[in-house]
């Protein structure tokens, strides 16, 4: 028997990975790995949708207030928010250690058993505790998942396989939506609408025990830990499964493929001089993405009652916008690769930015669709594309922990996006917060566009060296 820790020949695994021309299946591993997004996903998005179900029922009002009143649906959104800010920040290191397998499964079942508990809740104070804990699997899930399709892939599809993942992940928002303008101003047999929909998404921990069975670990994180044999075997698996499905032998391994990592790393390593100005520049985007993205989603039904839309039909109207998200992600999708990246972010932080302005001024229900829509479209597109471009600027040794602890910045803004909200649109109504958002998103012009690096078709370890 070979020694599992004498290494393979150089740049094998890398070379095998980066060959493999696009096909079935390795796009259903991916789908796989997605399929943990999807719920969280759901989660994500789900409280705006449910947000009027939750003051109709008395549980959460929208009104500002003080951080420790868990009467506020604000409260509601920032323990959520909470629990994902100190798993990503804390908790990111577990991925890089045990690997992007295990993590995948125990969030998925820790999210899904907290989120069963929440349908059975009526206390605010005991629904905030558990949507902290939902927060902790989730933020784990996240920054797993992008690391795992990112270091299975090869580099001339490595963007088109990530947005395609986020086609399927962000059907979840359209589900989320109509499920809740179906089910919350309803009460399917005698049980308010919108426990049914927070027990729907309990079902991610039933469906990850079918679809792990036979996910391969990430060869990448197997070969900087040494364990080549392993990593050898699960790319002859991805090799065979191509190999079967195009019938004939795959192109010969590229002989100038980057050196791969043998060491694990420091999270320090993420403020040397090299990777410090990346780290900068993600922190600020993920501060202000989520501004834009989560403050526009889960405020849209309460600033569409503002602006003297019924309940039942600020819920029909959030639900047609979020159609968007999946075609907003196609679009990412094919343009992945023809269009550089870092370009992508600023174009749709640009047009949130625009679109922002016009919903808030807007009275008539055409130009609050058309502007809504066109706000979804950007958020989503912003979504698809920043997954793939900020796991891709840290090196598979500390890339859970570097995008986990650039991530949390996102987080912190998210604990915080309902109290501004709720107190912008008390002083000032929809221009106030939408206000808020194009100085976010000004921000990440300026950020991203200047100094962001430059990513479509490099290799992994080139770029993050």
């Amino acid at each position: 028997m070979s020694d599992p820790s004498r290494p393979l020949p150089q740049h094998t695994i890398l070379a095998r990975i980066d060959r493999l021309p696009p096909s079935r299946h390795m796009l259903g591993l991916v789908a796989r790995i997605a399929s943990g997004g999807w719920f969280e996903f759901y989660e994500l998005f789900m409280p705006g949708f449910i947000s009027l179900g939750l003051v109709k029922a008395g549980i959460f009002v929208t009104k500002p207030g003080s951080l420790f009143d868990t009467h506020l649906f604000a409260s509601f959104l920032a323990t959520f928010f909470l629990g994902m800010f100190i798993s990503t920040i804390a908790f990111s290191f577990v991925s890089d250690r045990l690997g992007r397998r295990a993590i995948f499964v125990y969030s998925m079942i820790v999210y899904s058993i907290a989120q069963l508990v929440i349908a059975f809740l009526s206390n605010p104070g005991l629904i905030d505790l558990m949507r902290f804990i939902a927060g902790l699997a989730v933020g784990m899930q996240l920054i797993n998942n992008d690391s795992y399709i990112t270091e299975l892939t090869p580099r001339s599809t490595r963007g088109r396989y990530m947005t395609a993942a986020y086609i399927f992940v962000l059907t979840a928002v359209p589900v989320a939506a109509f499920l809740s303008a179906w089910l919350v101003p309803a009460a399917p047999l005698g049980i308010a609408g919108w426990r049914w929909v927070v027990a729907i998404g309990a079902l991610g921990g039933v469906l990850v025990l079918f679809v792990q069975r036979g996910l391969p670990e990430s060869p990448r994180w197997l070969e900087v830990h040494g364990r080549y044999e392993e990593a050898d075997r699960v790319v002859s698996m991805i090799e065979a499964g191509v190999r079967a499905e195009l019938g004939r032998e795959l192109p010969v391994p590229s002989a100038d493929t980057p050196e791969a990592e043998t060491a694990t790393g420091h999270w320090t390593e993420m403020f040397s001089s090299f990777y410090l100005p990346r780290t900068i520049i993600i922190s600020i985007f993920q501060f202000a993405q989520t501004i834009a993205v989560f403050g526009f989603t889960a405020f849209a039904p309460i600033l569409l009652v503002k602006k003297g839309f019924t309940i039942i039909h600020s819920l029909d109207y959030t639900a047609m916008i979020v159609l968007i998200a999946p075609i907003a992600a196609a679009l990412a999708s094919y343009f992945s690769e023809k269009i550089e990246r870092k370009f992508q972010l600023v174009g749709s932080a640009l047009l949130i930015g625009i679109a922002g302005m016009v919903f808030a001024n807007a009275h008539d229900v055409v130009t609050v669709m058309i502007s809504g829509a066109l706000i979804a479209l950007g958020n989503n597109w912003l979504i698809a594309i920043f997954h793939p471009y900020a796991a891709e600027l840290f090196p598979t040794r500390i890339r859970a922990r570097a995008v986990g602890f650039t991530f949390s910045w996102s987080r912190i803004s998210s604990i915080f996006i309902g109290y501004w909200v709720a107190s912008l649109l008390a002083a000032f109504g929809p221009p106030g917060v939408f206000a808020m958002s194009g100085i976010a998103m000004a921000t990440i012009v300026i950020a991203v566009g200047a100094f962001g690096p430059r990513t479509n078709g490099r290799a992994l370890e080139v770029l993050s060296p």
